[in-house]
């Protein structure tokens, strides 16, 4: 009996706040053994948020139907518990909503204070099993920890490193292994010796010679031994790689091989415009792929200005502008103009480029109706597959891991896949994730692995010089 006793007091019931079902639909695949507890207040508010725009709505609306396919595995109600997979069981708390267990001052008309009242009220019935609030919400669980509720932040998806992989590395080796590089490529067995870390597939290194200072070059680790870059004297539409990092991303996008890329890096430094220039190049240029899908998440940058009238196209276009700018940087790099006047004009004029006049909306919206360009928000992304595309994924860091994979889970054959973004905490303007438990950080990590990614983390603010000072100042 005493055994028993001991093995209920290592089961813990964990009462999951609304925003950790957002973050994670699948939320109740990740507590082992335990007692998942969803307050009757957290369905509400699901309910109150299905139909909003953007991946709040997407989200909630997903979280329903895994619910619901929970509730249609058994023949018990979720208020009584379902019996999960991993040995755990799943309920709806409809009980212990008496707030009078709050302290006066609180007010109970707040859904999160009807939460707070259920996890206190459990944790004092229930002395058998530690009760814990799981919730992504600074203020629940400032709140939380006042009334002496145990909380935690859903960790099951952050990385767990301190240091995010970067994609590159320098190394110091005889000058004689760095002209065997260039020969034949230097096996991993010749150099592994250099090196104190894991060495990942399609990661650069930096090669200094340690008998000439002079001697120098940049490579890549390619099926178990460096190699020089084969597409390091290339362009795309007349764009050329302008640092060591914009090189080094611009192989990896160039190179077919390579199927998922990742790009990190500070606002300005060219995750975009390299993404789109290779994107155009592979598509108009060359037909290695039959059409370009540019994704972007629908998350406001400060206040939201609501609720955005008009068909798909036009709802998308205020989304769309880092795409937009790029192409129009691309065009103006391809058909130079002949002096600061016109460069001012939004309208390409015919006899000074020789080219039809149009601008970038109508560039844009040309290869729109042909089916080459298309833009996308994730709400649009269930249940497609995207065959022979080669498909930009902008601020991906504002998405969530479970949305990165919904989004890579679209994959068919033939297609590339880049994720772009920033992931530090002040380009992150969702509230569901932070910068060790967004999208881009968490693809990064987890595909390092592959022979068919790469990652790349670009340094230097290339925009402007007014952009690297705001960039390193404020």
């Amino acid at each position: 009996m005493a055994n028993y006793i001991e093995v209920l007091k290592m089961i813990k019931n964990y009462v999951i706040d609304t925003n950790v079902m957002i973050h994670d639909p699948e939320f109740f695949m990740k507590f082992d053994d335990n007692n998942i507890i969803i307050p009757i207040p957290c369905i509400e508010e699901l309910d109150n948020l299905k139909n909003r725009e953007g991946l709040v709505g997407f989200q909630a609306r997903n979280t329903a139907r895994e619910l619901q396919k929970l509730r249609m595995k058994t023949d018990e109600s979720l208020h009584a518990g379902v019996k999960l997979e991993s040995g755990g069981m799943l309920r709806i708390e409809l009980n212990h909503m008496d707030p009078s267990s709050l302290p006066d001052g609180m007010d109970i008309t707040k859904n999160d204070t009807r939460i707070l009242a259920i996890t206190k009220n459990i944790k004092e019935s229930d002395k058998i099993h530690e009760t814990i609030l799981v919730t992504k919400d600074l203020y629940m669980a400032i709140k939380a920890d006042a009334l002496a509720i145990k909380v935690q932040d859903y960790e099951n998806d952050k990385i767990k490193t301190d240091k995010l992989y970067s994609g590159y590395r320098d190394l110091y080796i005889p000058s004689e292994k760095i002209n065997y590089v260039h020969k034949t490529g230097l096996p991993q067995s010749d150099f592994e010796e250099y090196i104190e870390e894991r060495i990942y597939p399609n990661e650069f290194v930096h090669l200094h010679s340690i008998d000439d200072v002079s001697h120098e070059m940049l490579s890549r680790f390619k099926d178990n031994k460096l190699i020089p870059l084969r597409f390091s004297q290339e362009h795309a539409w007349g764009l050329f790689p302008i640092n060591r990092e914009q090189r080094m991303a611009f192989e990896l996008l160039m190179d077919p091989e390579v199927e998922f890329v990742t790009l990190a890096g500070s606002a300005g430094s060219g995750k975009t415009i390299l993404s789109t220039a290779v994107a155009l190049q592979k598509v108009l240029e060359l037909g290695v792929y039959r059409k370009i899908v540019f994704v972007r998440p629908v998350v406001p940058a400060g206040t939201d200005i609501g609720f955005l009238p008009g068909t798909e196209k036009e709802k998308l276009r205020p989304w769309m502008g880092s795409f937009y700018d790029a192409i129009e940087n691309i065009l103006s790099n391809r058909y130079s103009r002949p002096d600061k006047e016109k460069r001012n004009h939004k309208k390409y004029d015919l006899d000074d480029l020789d080219k039809p006049a149009y601008t970038v909306d109508d560039f844009i919206d040309m290869y729109a109706q042909q089916g080459t360009i298309e833009t996308k928000t994730f709400t649009y992304m269930r249940g497609r597959t995207l065959s022979d595309a080669i498909v930009v994924v902008d601020e991906a860091q504002e998405i969530t891991p479970h949305l990165s994979k919904l989004m890579l889970t679209r994959a068919g054959f033939g297609s590339k896949f880049v994720f772009i973004g920033d992931p530090t905490d002040n380009q992150i303007d969702n509230v569901l994730v932070d910068a060790r438990s967004n999208g881009l950080v968490y693809t990064i990590e987890k595909m390092k692995t592959s022979n068919i990614t790469g990652h790349v983390t670009l340094k230097q603010v290339e925009r402007s010089p007014l952009a690297k000072v705001a960039e390193q100042q404020m």
